[in-house]
């Protein structure tokens, strides 16, 4: 039987046959002995498994460690994240002039790459990788692991954006550190073109804002971001 490694395929019944013995003895039958005859078989109607989900990322778009870490950690926090469509991903190791947040479609396999900015904390040259990490209030540095969207909402200074969660020991402070997903002007292309990287954000998963309307739709509550370096 096949498990599909982002579904549970589900199963026949199993039959099972079982046979008894008895002690023979010597009797004189009044009537011919008749054998048994050979009881039909009911048809056994064909147990047709799902078919095999498309293949996860066949471009190779992200890191082979971060996807297997991601895998990992929705089945390592499946009762906090109920939503297995999508999932988000962001590694840090990716320069921040090119696309490292990744949208993965768990049901089609595909990917959809964008911008995000890291923690002016985790990078005070400013040189586009983050080399540091913490979950410290008033750090300003990006925190990595898991996280769970916790829905759309609004503030005074970031405007509309995600709401989030963190999982793990790295980033259990986010919403006391008011770790969001949001749009800003340090994201847009004309800043890319002008500065060759993208700004630095306070901690916050920062991306265009054109991105920004649509992203935080299929986002939504439930839904894995997992943040790697």
């Amino acid at each position: 039987m096949r498990i599909s490694r982002r579904g549970l395929i589900l199963g026949g019944s199993a039959l099972m046959a079982g046979c008894s013995s008895a002690t023979a003895s010597t009797v004189e039958l009044a009537t011919p002995l008749v054998m048994p005859q050979p009881v039909p078989t009911p048809a056994v109607e064909p147990v047709i498994l799902a078919g095999d989900p498309a293949p996860l990322d066949p471009k190779g778009m992200v890191r082979k460690e971060v996807m297997d870490r991601a895998m990992a950690a929705l089945d390592i926090h499946h009762r906090k994240i109920p939503q297995r469509d999508r999932m988000y991903l962001v590694d840090f190791k990716v320069h921040s002039s090119l696309p490292r947040l990744f949208e993965v479609d768990l049901l089609a396999g595909t990917v959809t790459a964008l911008r995000t900015s890291h923690g002016r904390g985790s990078d005070p040259e400013h040189t586009g990788v983050p080399r540091a990490f913490s979950n410290t209030p008033d750090s300003y540095m990006s925190s990595v692991g898991s996280y769970v969207t916790a829905g759309a909402s609004s503030g005074p200074q970031q405007g509309p954006n995600v709401l989030l969660d963190g999982l793990e020991y790295s980033n259990d402070k986010a919403r006391e550190r008011a770790i969001i997903v949001h749009g800003a002007d340090y994201a847009d292309p004309d800043f890319l073109e002008r500065e060759g990287k993208l700004g630095r954000s306070y901690g916050c998963f920062s991306v265009a804002h054109a991105d920004l309307p649509a992203l935080r739709e299929r986002m939504g509550e439930g839904r894995l971001l997992f943040a790697f370096s």
